[in-house]
């Protein structure tokens, strides 16, 4: 069943219990994605971008205190006022957030001290949504419904953040050993879809249905006619650029870009490691031979951007990819997210009739800034920091990817990096002029 926090203008037994089972499965899901990890692994904070799953798990559970029992149950209690501080992470006009390099310094609070403060909140919610106050309960939801999709969030990142940890480890530990095979049958040549030229519909109506505030209002755009390939690039096309000496040819590659391949030494995607002339790379899974029939992951908007420039194309804008997810939206559950187990991208079905895993498998790489849609509002009070203040060097990717909770995607959904950013399960697909 689908709720939406509207239909808290007249909350009733029914509602309460859908919200309840809810945000217990959601909270549920975070602490398995856990189970697999050592005491030690939940500590380490591998670079500034990453976060230690203690914290992560920490964080999400502040949302719901900070924003929701805090203000709305009296009679809560925190287990510690210092985690408020702690636990923050970048909403200033809430208060002062730890910074966020040293994530990786706290030591304590304890793995147990975190869990208990997650039980701790989770008995207060329960409470709370058994028998929310009839002024504020509408409010209440709308948070309660931000805070899922919130946690769904860092469930995503969690994924992203424990492969980098793990990946630092000469040893190369699997984070599991009972991932799902990939299947074995290669996708199928390359193919172009066309899409006609013509004023559309962009964003989302958030009237109807959960979205963040960053995909609205609906506005109208032209597209001038465009072409977009049926599926994301595979490993072995990217393998070809590299072998055509990608990575040492500046003519390919943004000056930015240029400068970030010199710097960081780039020769090939995050986590490739070349032994005894065959390719390998580090998974969730430990390591392995690279898939070459499996959709290139872990390569940042100047890679793609590079090697879109070297297939002769380019990347779609947002609102090219937005039109062709919209004809493709009835596959939007169909897509290798994280409840197929695979946690990799894996070969795209053959068959070039129609645009494939625009959902799942890997995050997409647009041609498009981050920047806000004509009449765009923050949301009101400090939730306003969710989105609206990092619209600033950043590149929008869609689609979702093999870490992404299935009911959290949509054809609308804008995520975001930085150009140079290759730790998240970023991909591309490839755009041309028609």
């Amino acid at each position: 069943m689908s709720l939406s926090a509207r239909q808290w203008e007249t909350p009733d037994t029914l509602h309460t219990k859908e919200w309840l089972r809810r945000y217990q499965r959601i909270r549920q899901a975070s602490e398995r994605l856990c189970q697999p990890l050592c005491t030690e692994d939940y500590v380490i904070q591998s670079m500034d971008d990453v976060s230690p799953p203690k914290w992560h798990l920490a964080h999400v559970t502040w949302f719901f205190e900070a924003f929701i029992l805090v203000p709305f149950q009296p009679r809560y209690r925190s287990l510690d006022p210092v985690y408020d501080h702690l636990f923050n992470s970048y909403y200033e006009t809430h208060g002062v957030p730890f910074p966020r390099p040293r994530r990786g310094t706290l030591s304590r609070p304890t793995v147990a001290d975190v869990y208990r403060f997650r039980a701790h909140v989770d008995a207060a919610m329960v409470e709370l949504l058994e028998s929310p106050p009839p002024e504020h309960a509408a409010e209440i939801m709308r948070r309660v419904e931000l805070g899922l999709h919130h946690e769904q969030q860092h469930q995503e990142l969690l994924l992203m953040d424990i492969k980098h940890i793990l990946a630092q480890n000469p040893l190369c530990p699997g984070y599991r050993d009972d991932l799902t095979p990939a299947p074995a049958e290669p996708p199928g040549e390359l193919a172009w879809l066309e899409h006609a030229a013509g004023i559309r519909e962009i964003g989302h109506d958030l009237q109807t249905g959960f979205a963040y505030d960053n995909e609205g209002p609906v506005h109208r755009q032209f597209l001038e006619a465009f072409r977009l390939a049926n599926r994301p690039v595979t490993n072995a096309e990217f393998l070809a650029f590299i072998e055509d000496g990608g990575y040492s040819r500046p003519e390919l590659w943004l000056s930015d870009g240029w400068q970030q391949v010199g710097q960081a030494d780039w020769q090939a995607p995050l986590y490739w490691v070349q032994r005894d002339g065959e390719w390998y790379h580090f998974t969730l899974g430990g390591l392995r031979r690279v898939d070459p029939h499996a959709p290139v992951v872990h390569v940042s908007f100047f890679e793609a951007d590079a090697y879109a420039r070297w297939a002769g194309a380019r990347l779609p804008s947002e609102a090219e990819w937005e039109v062709a997810a919209r004809e493709a939206a009835g596959n939007v559950m169909h897509g290798n997210f994280v409840e197929s187990g695979h946690l990799q991208p894996v070969a795209a079905s053959p068959g070039a009739d129609a645009a494939s895993q625009l959902f799942g498998d890997v995050w997409e790489w647009t041609g498009s800034a981050y920047r806000p849609y004509p009449g765009f509002r923050t949301l009101p009070g400090t939730l306003g920091e969710y989105n609206g203040k990092f619209m600033s060097g950043q590149m929008v990717l869609r689609g979702g990817c093999c870490a992404t909770p299935a009911d959290h995607i949509r054809a609308t959904y804008r995520n975001f990096f930085p150009p140079h950013a290759r730790w998240a399960f970023s991909g591309l697909r490839l755009a041309r002029e028609a």
